[in-house]
């Protein structure tokens, strides 16, 4: 894993090449032989964001939908059934799980936590966010590095969608994401969410400086529109 310092360093080359980070695979973030750093941003684009749209516009479509339940009075077993799923109780915490966040930040998180689709869980697991395993019975691929004596497994996927509705997923449930999902209710800024993500990685607070730089740097807020 990288020190904080290094990550830091990182962060400040982001300003001029936002392609210059690639989660904890430094080698990945080299510009394959051949293209170009556009190509490559190009690419990322092409794989990355019909994906997260997917996701996004399924997520949605169940959030209002709910929403109209709830707001009627309603209770049913698909609603039980999600808040089992989701592990809540109440019907608020609920609606907070299920609104998705905006597109912008999911694709910034891709382009930092997969050196843009170049990292090896990325190209070897479908894995966008470098989504840890801790079960062996899941198909999962060894990460090459170790914690102590213990090897790091990550999660592989059959698809990059599938990444990327695990990904929703875990925002929606875990608990260091709770100031996260109350302030998507009544916020949609990036900008704003983005500093709420300060568990997401062991830099902290600097994590939600780097995503805002990924979403202004390159536009990402076009695909909240």
């Amino acid at each position: 894993m990288k020190t904080v310092k290094n990550r830091i360093i990182f962060i400040l080359l982001l300003a001029l090449s936002p392609l210059s980070y690639a989660g904890d695979d430094y080698s990945a973030s080299i510009v394959p032989e051949g293209m170009t750093v556009q190509e490559k941003k190009q690419r990322f684009r092409a794989l990355i964001s019909p994906a997260v749209e997917a996701v996004y516009q399924d997520l949605l479509a169940q959030y209002q939908t709910v929403t109209v339940q709830v707001t009627a009075g309603e209770t049913n077993s698909n609603i039980e059934t999600l808040k089992q799923h989701y592990k809540v109780t109440s019907d608020e915490d609920l609606l907070m799980a299920l609104k998705p966040h905006p597109r912008s930040i999911a694709m910034a998180q891709a382009a930092v936590e997969s050196g843009w689709a170049t990292s090896h869980f990325f190209k070897d697991a479908n894995n966008v966010f470098g989504e840890w395993s801790f079960d062996e019975n899941e198909p999962r691929i060894a990460a090459g590095q170790h914690r102590g004596d213990k090897t790091i497994w990550l999660k592989k996927y059959a698809s990059i969608e599938g990444s990327i509705r695990d990904y929703y997923y875990t925002l929606a449930k875990g608990k260091p994401y709770q100031s996260f999902r109350a302030l998507k209710m009544t916020s949609d800024d990036p900008y704003a969410l983005v500093k709420e993500l300060d568990h997401y990685s062991e830099i902290g607070a600097k994590y939600g400086e780097e995503l805002a730089a990924v979403i202004k740097y390159n536009k990402f807020y076009d695909y909240d529109k």
